[in-house]
């Protein structure tokens, strides 16, 4: 196959095209615009490789995704480009619009004029396969407040049939995105199936999300921000097994179905920060704890509580379950930027210092 990855120089779609090149014979084009979160540093390792090909392209610019699609002949696009990081909508929303909204309504006109000229085999086999996450379903219901519930420990999780609830303005952007993708599929028959992720994590993660930032900061003396209390949970995810499971997908999942990955790690944010540390303490000790640095910040606006994903459909259809623990997986986050400061320091060239975002509604 030929694989067009959109956003391959991210956190989630560079693992993907490791992925691809060390583990299959398949081909992939990379097409990414190069925001501060796309760095082809973490893609060393495939550069020269021949079944891979670089390509810097938004994906809101349709003449330039004409031409790609016509040189290169894909046969499934796997859609990951994307604004990701909460905070960042906050403070700004145009660019979370016009990238997840408008971008994939231009993907998605590129990709059904190109699927439209194929012959008959070659639309049948044909897929798009968008990855979205879950936080288009909003939040679920804590364990503090489901206290004496005739629940008990039965705590609910997200499922393929969950009401889209959309708390933030980046949440809003992928489940408007998430809606158009279904919608080509039923009024034009485009072949398109969807995943929604938990939280992912492990190496070349940019360091504005929670554990590479809390890495970066310990190891330095800076005080690791948490947001409110540090009770928010969510479903952690290693990278690796998101990649392997989206392979999956793409290769072997049914056209019109939503798949659900979670990485079945239920933490407290609290309790991630605290792990690192400990790991820390274990890997690079020094007199004092690193935990002594743990400061609590004022908690972010509409800030969900609980995220956690039901993969049995993953699971049962796909064949596929994660391979590691939380244990196990942020051992080798920590290991890795342990071993890669050099990449760190390259990525954040100077305009990002892990400084709080998204404070100008805080402060509204």
């Amino acid at each position: 196959m030929k694989i067009l990855v959109t956003g391959g120089a991210g956190f989630i779609g560079s693992a993907v095209i490791r992925h691809i090149i060390g583990n299959t014979n398949d081909s992939v084009i990379n097409l990414d615009k190069l925001t501060y979160a796309g760095n082809l540093e973490s893609l060393t390792s495939v550069v020269n490789n021949e079944r891979y090909v670089f390509e810097q392209v938004d994906i809101c610019n349709r003449a330039e995704l004409d031409n790609v699609f016509a040189i290169y002949k894909p046969d499934a696009v796997m859609h990951l480009a994307a604004e990701s990081h909460v905070d960042r909508s906050i403070t700004g929303p145009a660019e979370f619009i016009q990238t997840n909204i408008v971008g994939t309504y231009t993907l998605l006109e590129a990709a059904r004029e190109y699927w439209n000229t194929l012959g008959n085999d070659a639309r049948k086999a044909f897929r798009f396969h968008h990855i979205s996450t879950d936080e288009v379903y909003g939040d679920l219901p804590h364990p503090d407040e489901l206290a004496g519930s005739p629940l008990g420990k039965e705590l609910p999780l997200f499922t393929e049939q969950t009401s889209y609830a959309p708390s933030s303005p980046y949440s809003a952007s992928k489940a408007s995105s998430d809606h158009l993708v279904r919608s080509w599929l039923r009024t034009y028959g485009f072949p398109t199936i969807i995943t929604n992720c938990s939280n992912n994590y492990g190496p070349f993660h940019f360091p504005e999300k929670l554990i590479p930032l809390v890495i970066l900061n310990a190891l330095e003396g800076k005080n690791l921000p948490i947001y409110g209390k540090g009770d928010q949970i969510r479903d952690w995810l290693y990278v690796e097994d998101h990649a392997r499971a989206l392979y999956k997908v793409v290769t072997e999942g049914k056209v019109g179905e939503t798949y659900n990955i979670g990485g079945h790690n239920e933490k407290q944010n609290i309790e991630v920060v605290q792990s690192i540390c400990s790991i820390l303490d274990d890997l690079v000790p020094k007199k004092s704890q690193y935990a002594e640095q743990i400061t609590f910040v004022t908690d972010r606006p509409g800030h969900d509580r609980r995220y956690a994903i039901d993969s049995t459909k993953m699971s049962k259809e796909l064949n596929w379950q994660p391979l590691e623990t939380f244990e196990t997986g942020l051992r080798k986050t920590v290991q890795w930027y342990l071993e890669n400061q050099q990449w760190c320091t390259n990525v954040q060239d100077g305009s990002y210092q892990r400084e709080r975002l998204g404070e100008i509604a805080t402060q509204a």
